[in-house]
């Protein structure tokens, strides 16, 4: 590997990005690949990209699942990933609410921050893609390259923020054909 491949490095949202927007799941039989994410998420493997989720899940904060319940839903979205030919280096979760003020919840960018560190990557020259704006706001935080997964071209959130998507795009199929000749 030489050093600048070391930073092709992809952070995914995982719920509304990877996977159905199932609110609260905890149960990771409910686990379930949007459509075009098993191809985007091979072809951006294939290509040599590192791949790591960054997600909040409020739900545990809120009770309403456990942590060891969230460790077996990262589990089985490892074994999902694996299944379809790609691999994901690790998962990285927020568990506190919004009203927390915590330092992990995205759009801080200190699980991404922690990430660069453990897996050693300039965050910088990272990728981050997901559904919301808080994603977008997040990968910008550290002057990633950041890519919008929506249905629309533009959503009520970009329209009210300073920070908008470098890309959208309509699934994760749709970004690793974006990311193709760029890195």
């Amino acid at each position: 590997m030489s050093p600048g491949d070391a930073d092709r490095v992809i952070i995914l949202d995982r719920d509304g990005t990877l996977v159905f927007d199932r609110h609260y799941l905890s149960d990771p039989a409910g686990l379930e690949f949007l459509p075009g994410a098993a191809e985007g998420l091979r072809s951006m493997y294939a290509s040599g990209y590192r791949l790591v989720v960054i997600t909040n899940q409020s739900g545990i904060g809120r009770g309403m699942f456990s942590l060891e319940a969230m460790q077996q839903m990262n589990v089985r979205l490892m074994q999902m990933v694996d299944e379809i030919g790609a691999h994901l280096e690790r998962i990285y979760v927020c568990p506190h609410r919004p009203e927390d003020h915590c330092d992990c919840r995205k759009p801080r960018p200190r699980l991404l921050l922690d990430a660069a560190a453990e897996l050693g990557f300039a965050p910088a020259r990272a990728v981050v893609i997901g559904d919301k704006q808080s994603d977008i706001e997040f990968g910008a935080a550290v002057g990633a390259m950041t890519m919008l997964v929506s249905e629309r071209a533009t959503t009520a959130a970009e329209a009210t923020s300073n920070v908008t998507a470098d890309v959208v795009v309509r699934n994760l199929s749709e970004a690793a054909i974006a990311l193709q000749g760029r890195f």
